[in-house]
């Protein structure tokens, strides 16, 4: 099992971490064994679920590996259809190349439909655009002189480059599935069907949602079997991962100790993080973690998102959460 971080890159005006701090807080990261380092995308403000948004991804993974040696740097998760095929594919190329092949391409649909109207992209198309664009962004780093005809996306002999260092390149997680949708986001999905399928054909390594119910986890992932094999492919082909949301809290410590943390980020309030994220002392949250990794079947990353750039989260992490969750 590997253990990440979702790193807490976020958008806080003048309080916002600096370069150096991230850097010395990431190579730290890595002497304590951690594997991965990944940013979630938002373009604006999505009340009620958070409170701020993050710093633009792609420029912040391509900063980062400049100060960092071993780490891998990626998305969890990039909205995909927000972005042109073409430029994508030669942004996230050169990322690739820059660090050493050490990226990791984490995409999602997206779903706040103001970041959609903004940039001109139709939120009732982003599902079809996902696929096309992991379609042809792929084939662009395969090789070149594509030609591609989508509904939304069409290039003849189009050739990109640089290519990844990865080949054919780098690795996709993706994202999505069964949550709390109408709680978080103030939206009722009634099939999630459709994401499940794009998941079952297109990802190397599957991303539930941080507050799906373990019920939740079981039955999507039972779905996204049943995809698998009618496209010939086989559960072992797709790797899974749990993440979430993490205050650890020191002994005999209340979780209202975590509210001005989690409020920096977040717009829900202490049941909802209670219930949902992982709040509590090491024991308490290594076990909830087991129980959901149990609930994926058995999962081979982790990874796990503090409040803030301070290394005391990382090494109550590292020392007293990581070594409960590996245990056999």
């Amino acid at each position: 099992m590997k253990f990440g971080l979702r790193i807490p890159s976020f958008a806080l005006g003048p309080k916002t971490a600096t370069l150096a701090e991230m850097g010395a807080y990431l190579r730290r990261a890595e002497d304590l064994g951690f594997d991965s380092a990944v940013s979630i995308d938002h373009l604006l403000q999505t009340p009620p679920a958070y409170a701020c948004t993050w710093l633009e991804p792609v420029a912040l993974l391509s900063a980062l590996a400049g100060v960092t040696r071993t780490i891998k740097l990626g998305t969890m998760v990039l909205v995909l259809p927000l972005r042109n095929p073409a430029y994508f594919a030669k942004e996230w190329a050169t990322l690739d190349l820059l660090s050493g092949g050490r990226s990791i391409l984490g995409v999602g649909v997206g779903w706040h439909e103001e970041e959609f109207g903004l940039m001109g992209i139709p939120h009732k198309e982003r599902g079809r655009r996902m696929d096309e664009m992991l379609e042809l962004v792929t084939a662009l780093w395969a090789g070149d002189n594509v030609t591609y005809a989508g509904q939304y996306y069409q290039v003849k002999n189009l050739t990109i480059d640089p290519k990844p260092a990865q080949k054919p390149h780098p690795p996709i997680w993706i994202g999505g599935g069964s949550q709390p949708f109408e709680k978080v986001y103030g939206q009722t999905v009634t099939n999630i069907d459709p994401v499940l399928k794009r998941i079952a054909k297109y990802a190397r390594t599957w991303v539930p949602h941080s507050s799906a119910t373990a019920d939740m986890v079981k039955e999507d992932w039972e779905k996204i079997q049943r995809f698998m094999a009618g496209l010939g492919r086989k559960p072992g082909d797709m790797t899974k991962v749990y993440s979430n949301f993490v205050y650890v809290l020191k002994k005999g410590e209340k979780p209202e100790a975590a509210a001005p943390h989690f409020k920096v980020y977040s717009g829900m309030d202490l049941p909802y993080w209670q219930e949902y994220y992982l709040l509590g002392e090491a024991e308490q949250v290594a076990e909830r973690i087991r129980a959901k990794i149990a609930s994926l079947g058995g999962c081979e990353h982790v990874v796990l998102n503090p409040l803030n750039w301070s290394t005391e989260q990382l090494e109550r992490l590292a020392g007293e959460v990581l070594p409960r969750v590996a245990k056999p």
